[in-house]
């Protein structure tokens, strides 16, 4: 993986492709390439490490015409980041042209085929392995290049997002998928092809795409419709989609990191979320007609309303995540088993399929993603389905392979995340799960009225509330500044915000490079307390709700082993404040929806640690926006 971008027409291609890697910068990478047929039908590849712009420079004064065009950034998996691995790789004879996302598990054993058959090697990439079999094929069989991919890739076991182009054929690109995402935009009447991993690099060009799915492959021939096949030859229909982003959201709109922008679009990211699903004060019955029962608030969620018999059979949910995601799950556990009094469990997705976990028809899968494409969760999905589950989706990127797998689900609808530290879209899963809470509870019976109705009505508050905590961004900064020496920090919280505390955690660590762990506060002194000195930073999340008292207990402890103490704490705190060495106040709310506001000076204070250490906020080393390998 990373980043895919491919373009057949009648425009040049080099800046369409150039534009595409930048749009794709967000998903993290180490290296970058591009191939172009040229005007004069050479075929030019052009690779660097390091960034965009740095192939950019490489390719200043270089022959980059041409229509036709495939690009690249790679995170690397087999074998180191440097031009020699980075992508587009050439086969032997130089005719055939890959880019590649993805992994295949079995290149060793089609490498020393190969190598048997005199074909050589200049990469240590399964990538090439692969570009060298499509030869192969194309040899063997005399087939055409979208022939000779399908052959290649019945042999191939993995994952595999891939753009293709021969040399000798300037007017087609092959391109083909499994378990890593590919979308494919159509120009007017055909005329040209945009191909990327993902919308955004396309969207500024066409709004007609085509979500290739598993084991299918397009082939895209500037002037004819668009042909798809799967791989044992059989045609397969073209279904257009429509998308609708906004372009704006692709843009720092003045902020000097898309991750800052993103923590300060949470306001109105969450009021999107909430369209058209809650609303407060507006039920549909008049008073007289509802007797005592008080109901004047609605949460709506076709999701529900159109599985309802499945989801109020459910005996479990399962909730199967990955990194921020499984954050955002442990909150949902809390919220589903107390609202709704079914048990709940939390898996991280990389595990799930691996211990044969017991799955049973009445149980609902639970699978929450911002990019829709996580690999380890569409993996454990898929097993879920197998095994009879029913599967819901919280994912933000409509199209997504999540979003078409699943049975049902919620769109998040926070706009595309360009941060790879993720921000908006974790905010926009507690409100699905809190929503999809909600609405289930209401629908069972087991959440009182009065409850229900106070929930909608402060949940429909947050983001207003939001607002206020981001006033406090000029404090955090200053603060920040006292704690880039760290080299670890403890995070500390109970009850709902344990997982908040994890969140902070992964935050600091994710762009900051500083060491974190988060922990339950109670579980402190079973071993973490070891660590405390008078240079480790801890930070409580230490909200006025159940469990404050013991929390301040657990204050105490630290502060009397000389530990710094930093507190997110509620408005108008008396107690707290006389034992943290700093604190930053949040607005009260109710306690399920306190994470909400909490992870709020959490993300601030990463961001602005990681700037003040002159890091690269928006794209952290070593890591990947969309993790589409196991």
């Amino acid at each position: 993986m990373c980043g895919i971008v491919g373009y057949i027409g009648k425009r040049e291609a080099f800046d369409i492709l150039m534009k595409g890697l930048h749009r794709l910068e967000y998903r993290g990478y180490d290296s970058a390439g591009v191939a172009l047929i040229s005007d004069s039908g050479t075929l030019n590849i052009y690779k660097a490490k390091g960034k965009v712009n740095d192939l950019e420079t490489a390719t200043r004064g270089s022959d980059c015409s041409g229509c036709v065009g495939i690009a690249h950034t790679r995170w690397a998996t087999h074998g180191e980041p440097s031009v020699r691995n980075a992508h587009p790789h050439c086969s032997q004879s130089g005719n055939l042209v890959i880019v590649h996302n993805g992994i295949i598990e079995n290149f060793a054993f089609l490498r020393n085929q190969l190598t048997e058959k005199g074909f050589t090697f200049k990469s240590d990439t399964d990538t090439e392995v692969l570009i060298q079999l499509i030869e192969y094929a194309q040899q063997k069989h005399k087939c055409s290049l979208a022939q000779a991919v399908r052959i290649a890739l019945t042999r191939c076991v993995g994952a595999y997002a891939i753009a293709v182009i021969d040399r000798r054929d300037p007017n087609t690109i092959v391109a083909a998928r499994k378990g890593s995402p590919m979308v494919i935009g159509i120009g007017k009447d055909n005329s040209e092809f945009f191909i990327a991993s993902d919308a955004t690099p396309i969207a500024e060009y066409t709004k007609e795409v085509v979500y290739i799915d598993d084991e299918q492959i397009a082939v895209c021939h500037a002037g004819k419709p668009l042909e798809i096949i799967d791989l044992k030859n059989k045609p397969v229909d073209v279904d257009v989609k429509q998308i609708d982003m906004d372009l704006d959201m692709l843009d720092k709109g003045g902020f000097p990191h898309f991750m800052l922008k993103e923590i300060f679009d949470q306001p109105q990211c969450l009021r999107d979320c909430m369209r058209g699903r809650l609303f407060p004060d507006q039920h549909l019955q008049k008073k007289d007609e509802v007797g005592d029962a008080g109901v004047y608030n609605d949460v709506i969620l076709s999701a529900v309303r159109n599985n309802r018999d499945r989801l109020l059979r459910a005996k479990r949910f399962i909730i199967v995540a990955c990194g921020t995601s499984w954050h955002a799950g442990l909150i949902g556990k809390q919220l589903i088993e107390q609202y709704c009094k079914i048990p709940v469990e939390v898996d991280y997705a990389s595990e799930f399929r691996y211990r044969d976990p017991v799955i049973y028809p009445s149980d609902v899968v639970i699978a929450i993603s911002q990019s829709g494409e996580t690999a380890d969760t569409l993996a454990a999905i898929k097993l879920a389905k197998e095994r009879g589950a029913c599967i819901f989706g919280i994912v933000n990127a409509v199209g997504s392979s999540i979003a078409r797998e699943t049975d049902t689900g919620i769109f998040i609808h926070v706009g595309p995340e360009i941060g790879v530290a993720s921000t908006k879209a974790f905010t926009g899963q507690l409100t699905c799960l809190i929503l999809l809470t909600l609405a289930l509870g209401h629908a069972l019976g087991t959440i009182e009225i009065d409850e229900y109705n106070a929930l909608i009505n402060e949940l429909y508050l947050i983001p207003s509330k939001i607002e206020q905590v981001l006033k406090k961004n000029d404090e955090i900064k200053q603060l920040a500044r006292t704690y880039t020496y760290a080299t670890n920090f403890l995070y500390l919280g109970r009850g709902w915000n344990y997982p908040v505390a994890l969140e902070g955690a992964l935050k600091l660590k994710e762009i900051s490079y500083i060491h974190a762990e988060g922990y339950p506060a109670a579980e402190m002194k079973h071993g973490p307390i070891a660590l405390v000195d008078n240079h480790m930073p801890v930070l409580f999340v230490a909200t006025h709700h159940k469990g404050y008292e013991k929390i301040i207990s657990n204050m105490q402890e630290v502060k009397a082993r000389g530990g710094r103490i930093i507190a997110i704490v509620s408005e108008d705190d008396k107690d707290v404040v006389k034992i943290a060495d700093e604190c930053i106040s949040i607005p009260k709310t109710l306690a399920p929806l306190a994470p909400l506001l909490s992870v709020i000076p959490l993300q601030l204070l990463a961001y602005h640690i990681a700037v003040e250490k002159g890091l690269n906020v928006d794209q952290p080393r070593n890591l990947a926006k969309s993790v589409t390998v196991e």
